[in-house]
């Protein structure tokens, strides 16, 4: 079993707390303060649960530079309240840096819950990255 630090359970409290925070700022169209805290929220989660030397070596890979730099940039955009910008920016970085992972979370998913669309997605999406 995996031992679970009380810096980690925080780490999720607060990257939950982020994307709560993000899902409604979206839905109180693109309120740039709720957004801004959102992201502050959801970054500041995400290197308590792996750690800050983990999270500096996931953003700055080099193969990962484009994706992070659209990313953090519409984190910037956001808090210079530019939100719609920002989001854009900020959704093109998010899915450049996990596309690897898009794949394998899709056939968890489709393999779980064995609903017809998300398996036809799964093969879909795992048939693309085999030709990569």
């Amino acid at each position: 079993m995996i031992s679970i630090t009380e810096w980690q359970k925080i780490g999720v409290g607060i990257t939950g707390f982020g994307v709560f925070f993000i899902l409604f700022g979206i839905l109180l169209y693109f309120d740039s303060v709720l957004l801004a805290f959102g992201n502050l929220l959801f970054l500041t989660g995400l290197s308590l649960i792996i750690g800050l030397r983990r999270t500096f070596s996931f953003f700055f890979q080099r193969h990962k530079l484009k994706g992070t730099s659209f990313f953090l940039g519409g984190v910037a955009i956001v808090v210079l309240r530019w939100p719609l910008l920002g989001m854009l920016l900020e959704a093109y970085g998010f899915v450049s840096l996990f596309k690897g992972f898009f794949p394998v979370a899709f056939g968890f998913l489709g393999s779980v819950s064995n609903i017809p669309f998300l398996s036809t997605l799964s093969q879909k999406f795992q048939g693309s990255s085999s030709m990569v």
